[in-house]
């Protein structure tokens, strides 16, 4: 919402080549409560101008001499680009009127000038200029938030597997249909899979097992249920038994789909048998 107060604080820029009109505008608007105020008679001023104020309107007269209205429009679409041009023009010819809408200018002013007329269309001009800003000056605000979000996310993460890293042998990911999308750390050695067998893409079933713990592992995944500290074993082919803890969780995506587990693990082999 855009107050009286910040429209009467827009920067205005008035353009004509007649000093009369000049100061029946100036005066007009300086009265109206309008503190910001800038003039000029030659319009080859007023891209210099704009690109040093950035004026929240400009009051252009069509025609005047070395550079007509026509001309001033297209160089302010070239400083303004895909942004508001806040433009509004004063003319005595009723055929300019649709040439500089066309050309870019939001409004227009008939003259001879009316004065309660010409107060009502500067007021509502500055109040979708202002709008306008408003609006970039969110999305610029909002892009910058996500900008921040993404990158504490991205730490958050990193710091997730530094943590995982520190207080497991392995870190482990699967799909929704049981296959490996990450392994991280010797867990492929731990439990007894062949190189290759489970990289990202191949079955999780690969660590088939009669051992108690792994039964119960496959039923929580089955069930997709968390789980916590759970042991499993299994017997090398050297006939040694080696003991592994493993927690996990399963994964959804936002809308409440289920993608698959992650999970640590780590040797307890020392632990069991002490």
């Amino acid at each position: 919402m855009i107050g009286n107060a910040e429209i009467l604080q827009g920067r205005i820029l008035i353009v004509d080549d007649l000093a009369a009109n000049v100061r029946l505008l100036e005066q007009m608007l300086r009265a109206a409560g309008y503190a910001r105020v800038d003039t000029t008679m030659d319009s080859r001023e007023v891209c210099a101008l704009h690109r040093r104020h950035h004026y929240d309107l400009i009051l252009l007269d069509l025609m005047m001499p070395n550079m007509d209205g026509f001309a001033v429009l297209e160089g302010l679409k070239a400083i303004e680009a895909d942004r508001y041009v806040p433009v509004l023009v004063i003319t005595a010819q009723p055929g300019h009127k649709l040439r500089a809408l066309q050309a870019g200018a939001k409004d227009f002013i008939s003259k001879p000038i009316d004065l309660v007329e010409a107060k009502a269309r500067i007021h509502n001009m500055l109040e979708v200029r202002l709008l306008y800003r408003q609006i970039e000056n969110h999305n610029k605000v909002l892009e910058q938030t996500v900008l921040e979000r993404t990158a504490e996310l991205r730490a958050s993460e990193e710091r997730f597997h530094r943590l995982t890293e520190l207080s497991s042998d392995w870190y482990w990911e699967q799909d929704a249909s049981g296959h490996y999308t990450e392994i991280s750390g010797p867990a492929l050695e731990m439990l007894g899979i062949q190189d290759g067998a489970a990289a990202p893409g191949s079955s999780a079933c690969a660590v088939a097992s009669t051992d108690a713990g792994y039964l119960t592992l496959e039923a929580n995944i089955a069930a997709r249920r968390p789980f916590l500290d759970l042991v499993c074993s299994r017997t090398g082919s050297d006939g040694t038994r080696r003991y592994f803890q493993v927690s996990g969780e399963p994964i959804f995506s936002q809308t409440g789909c289920y993608t698959g587990y992650r999970g640590i693990g780590m040797d307890v082999t020392g632990r069991k048998l002490t």
